[in-house]
């Protein structure tokens, strides 16, 4: 297993695999509240076979190359993560998207593993662009693509029925070109 230093405190990134399956668990215990009024992501995991089903999904699509799922690590403890939740190298897009729990909240963390996964998608995998999907009043993810130095494509107006709520996604993206001009 691998893992990648996110900066200079204790904050790494790693898969996220099936036999992590009771750590994620408590994690989305503690990250409910805040994931779930914005995607279904919690949801998909409220006990270990649920947990398992999941982790298990992403292995697949992981062994498709059609998506990976990481958590990220704080002083050992598994606090939240990143993800490519579509992976599309024949056309050369992807999408990616992350989550948090209240403790680790305000350190960057969410920020730093996107880089981590951007840098990848394009300089290892030859991906043209990477977009960032998020409830246009999840405010939180929506200051993270403008971190990430993204481009606000547009909105798609009541796009999704997420609890009963129609929402509004902001569609952020930044490619390849762009991103190479920046880190130079």
């Amino acid at each position: 297993m691998f893992a990648v230093p996110l900066g200079d405190d204790s904050a790494e990134l790693r898969p996220l695999e099936i036999w992590q399956a009771e750590e994620f668990l408590a994690h989305m215990d503690r990250a409910r509240e805040l994931v779930d009024p914005w995607i279904p992501f919690a949801a998909f995991a409220t006990d270990l076979e649920s947990a398992r089903a999941l982790l298990r999904r992403y292995a697949e699509k992981q062994a498709a190359d059609t998506g990976r799922l990481y958590g990220i690590w704080l002083d050992g403890t598994l606090v939240g993560g990143v993800l490519f939740r579509i992976f599309d190298a024949d056309s050369g897009n992807c999408e990616i998207g992350c989550w948090l729990e209240p403790a680790a909240e305000g350190r960057g963390l969410v920020t730093r593993a996107s880089r981590k996964l951007i840098e990848w998608a394009f300089e290892e995998r030859g991906m043209h662009r990477v977009e960032w999907d998020a409830s246009a009043a999840n405010t939180r993810s929506v200051a993270v693509a403008k971190r990430l130095g993204m481009t606000r494509d547009g909105v798609l107006r009541e796009n999704y029925l997420y609890r009963g709520v129609r929402h509004d996604s902001e569609i952020w993206s930044v490619l390849a070109p762009e991103w190479r001009a920046r880190q130079n």
